[in-house]
């Protein structure tokens, strides 16, 4: 079995958590240099109360990321259920891993 062949090096990622402030907002800053441009970015969102929650990206450069949360709960209209207006979700943790473009 031969060695040759090309290898690829790894492409760099990070991670990091942060907690929603009472504007449903949270600013993870990457490490200095980690990325020369805006990073590829996956999260997940943690909270133990009850409700439906949606975060979106606002803001993705190669410095930072910024989520919005917003948490909205269930109205029941004449027996069928809704769901209200989404409103700012404080003290949600957000987990988030970026991985260079």
């Amino acid at each position: 079995m031969g060695t040759a062949g090309d290898y690829e090096a790894p492409q760099r990622v990070e991670r990091a958590t942060g907690v929603t402030d009472s504007g449903g907002r949270v600013t993870l800053i990457w490490p200095v240099g980690a990325f020369a441009a805006p990073p590829v970015v996956t999260h997940a969102i943690e909270a133990a109360s009850v409700g439906v929650r949606t975060a979106r990206i606002i803001s993705n450069t190669a410095a930072s990321t910024t989520f919005e949360v917003l948490v909205t709960t269930g109205v029941t209209v004449l027996g069928i259920s809704v769901l209200g207006p989404g409103v700012a979700a404080q003290g949600v943790t957000v987990h988030a891993h970026a991985v260079a473009p």
